[in-house]
């Protein structure tokens, strides 16, 4: 391309420029050099960035950087504050290779701008970081779901499915069980103890079925009364098999205004699921059958059970608001399914299904994050997380043996390279990725005092609603998780490789914990956590692989506003702190694996025991060696729970704990590396 005699630049480009143009150009670039500002010094810059004005004359545009006020006093002037960049230095990394004078200053703005759009530290310190998510306003959301069907059919692992859903978003929900009542009201009028046989359930006794009808009547009062002061979803578990009952509670629902009906029937023709509910129903310790022989107690349900066939209508009312779950999800039927909470209910419900399977839940391997006690970020594996991930296959095999199992990651580099050893096929999950901790990614607990004292006590105070600037919450979590869960409730064997916050949101879907408890979950590196769900929960196991990792657990202050989460258990639910010290003392003692298996006593209305059991380790066999259990306080619970050998007992808050004796064995060797306390986020 010709040049003009005198000028570096090429003449067409010449002819296109006006000297006006050139002028403000250059001035720009000095502006743009004056924000060039030295990480020394960054911290205490306080300035803000020049006004831009931008004007138009003719066919020539004026820019400029330059605060009005200053215009005459800085323009054509190199500030002294921080160090300018050199001209070698930019022509160290040429943008577009410029050969003139003027294009040479084009791409040293274009450099300089994109150096300070990158800070070298931190932003200075400032006042309220986060904020506080407020809680959705479901007041308006008013439903009675009304169960139907046969004994033994699933009616309670659907209705005990569906209130962990919709208490894990937040709804209020509570599940009102006419069984439940009818024990209550029996053990107060007869304290020795009385129970219903099948001839209690004989419709052909006039005065057994007016009993029954005025306990259902009863007990939908209570669930009414409870929606019309504080519940969202009140769920009535009984069987409603006439059309005659389902007519009586529509009638008794369409007298209060905002609430709505939704009749859910629960349909089995599987003899074998029918079998093992049976089996289940009376090996679970139903209080009715108590003082039973097995078989007495099975032939009694299932005289029972032909009792309610005599009289079974299945609902197919057409003006009634319906789903009917065939099989626990090989089929579903919907009718007049109106409003967003309904359609929610009945979409969930689509997903379910009762295949054995087992969901497997593991943090990544330890990350140098961990180890330097940064939170959040992009860390990969330090050298005992690449140990964790090269162990974690034969774990699996374990447990899975020659089973399809699926792994779900992060999209960030620690989860996958943990995952990076595991012969099966994987999926990437942009929702499985850890709690965004915004302007304080990266930042220590440390930092974060220092620099945001105000914000970290907040945080403190309210950990589920607390959101980083620029981030999330544990709130924000649960709502990118949803389409996770009703994923999950479709699959069969899962492994799932996250992170701590995400982990602990799963957990306390699964095994019921409240907002309150879940950023507090105990979730340590290194453990790999087995859930099987059950009829009524999920059984548990925990394997802690030998291979110290740092503690990333931050527990609750003591002195925050909200105070420390309760300390009484909900029924067939480990408290919090009393499970955590349990597992850890039986490790101690050499086991290799903590069972918690789930319980039915909430069902039964029964405040039992919750047992954990440990096995040791011993070449690459698994033996049973202890069984802890866990209670409610002697005054709740009268019964003395089952262990394998003469229990010492304890009280660990506020809690009755037996632990069977055990042979201590010695602790797993470490490397010298210091055990740090490293909150991974969260």
């Amino acid at each position: 391309m010709p040049t003009t005699p005198g000028s570096e630049m090429p003449a067409p480009l010449r002819r296109s420029v006006t000297p006006s143009t050139q002028s403000s150009l250059r001035n720009a670039v000095a502006q743009l050099e004056s924000l060039q500002i030295s990480s020394d010094n960054q911290d205490n810059y306080e300035d803000t960035i020049p006004e831009s004005t931008i004007s138009s004359t003719g066919n020539s545009s004026t820019i400029s950087l330059t605060d009005s006020a200053e215009t005459s006093s800085t323009q054509g002037k190199r500030p002294t504050r921080g160090r300018r960049e050199t001209d070698a230095e930019i022509k160290e990394q040429p943008f577009y290779g410029a050969t003139s004078g003027l294009l040479h200053d084009l791409d040293r703005s274009t450099l300089l701008s994109r150096k300070n759009s990158r800070a070298p530290t931190r932003a200075p310190s400032v006042t309220g970081i986060g904020n506080l998510v407020s809680k959705p306003d479901y007041s308006g959301a008013k439903i009675v779901v009304a169960m139907v069907g046969l004994p033994a059919r699933g009616k309670s692992f659907l209705s005990n499915k569906l209130k962990r859903y919709l208490q894990w978003l937040e709804y209020k929900v509570k599940v009102f069980n006419v069984g439940q009542m009818r024990r209550r009201k029996a053990r107060d009028e007869h304290p020795e103890g009385a129970a219903h046989s099948e001839s209690y359930f004989n419709h052909a006794d006039p005065d057994a079925k007016a009993v029954r009808e005025k306990l259902a009547e009863e007990c939908l009062d209570s669930l009414i009364d409870w929606l019309k002061r504080e519940g969202n979803v009140g769920i009535h578990d009984a069987t409603n098999t006439t059309k005659e009952r389902r007519a009586a509670i529509e009638k008794r629902v369409a007298r209060e205004h905002g609430i709505h009906l939704l009749f859910l029937e629960s349909v089995c023709e599987d003899a074998e699921v029918i079998a093992a509910n049976i089996a289940l129903k009376v090996s679970s310790g139903d209080p009715d059958y108590k003082d039973m022989t097995r078989e007495a107690a099975e032939a009694d349900f299932k005289q029972r059970i032909a009792n309610y066939e005599k009289v079974y209508e299945p609902v197919d009312e057409p003006h009634l608001s319906y789903c009917k779950v065939v099989n626990v999800g090989r089929t579903v039927h919907i009718n007049r399914i109106g409003g967003y909470l309904e359609s929610r209910v009945a979409f969930y419900l689509m997903n379910l299904h009762l295949k054995p399977r087992a969901i497997f839940l593991s943090r990544h391997g330890e990350s140098m994050y961990n180890v330097n006690g940064q939170i959040g970020g992009d860390a990969d594996l330090s050298e005992r997380g690449q140990k964790y991930a090269k162990a974690l296959p034969s774990l699996i095999l374990e447990n899975v043996g020659d089973a399809p199992l699926t792994v779900w990651t992060s999209t960030l580099r620690r989860t996958i390279q943990t995952a990076q050893h595991l012969p099966y096929p994987k999926k990437t999950w942009k929702s499985l990725d850890e709690l965004d901790a915004g302007v304080c990614d990266g930042m220590t607990y440390e930092e974060i005092e220092e620099k945001y004292p105000d914000d970290y006590a907040n945080r403190d105070d309210d950990k589920f609603n607390y959101r980083y600037r620029g981030g999330e919450s544990y709130r924000d979590v649960l709502t990118r998780l949803e389409p996770v869960i009703m994923e999950l409730e479709r699959q069969e064997n899962i492994l799932i490789i996250g992170h701590q916050a995400i982990i602990r949101s799963l957990y306390a879907y699964f095994q019921g914990y409240s907002q309150e408890e879940l950023p507090y979950i105990p979730i340590p590196l290194h453990t790999l956590i087995k859930l099987v769900p059950k009829a009524y929960g999920c059984d548990e196991e925990r394997y802690p692989l030998p291979i110290p990792a740092v503690d990333t657990h931050r527990p609750k202050p003591q002195g925050s506003k909200k105070g420390s989460p309760a300390t009484t258990p909900k029924v067939g639910k480990p408290h919090l702190a009393a499970l955590s010290g349990v597992i850890d003392q039986e490790l101690k003692n050499g086991a290799k694996s903590v069972s918690i298996p789930s319980t039915p006593r909430e069902y039964f209305g029964e405040e039992d025991v919750l047992e954990v059991k440990a096995k040791d380790k011993e070449g690459s066999k698994l033996k049973p060696k202890s069984m802890t259990a866990i209670s409610r306080p002697e005054k709740s619970s009268p019964r003395i729970p089952h262990t394998a050998s003469s229990p010492a007992s304890k009280s660990v808050a506020g809690l009755t704990v037996n632990i069977s004796p055990a042979t201590p064995k010695e602790a797993e060797p470490t490397d010298n590396q210091p055990m740090l306390r490293s909150p991974e986020c969260f």
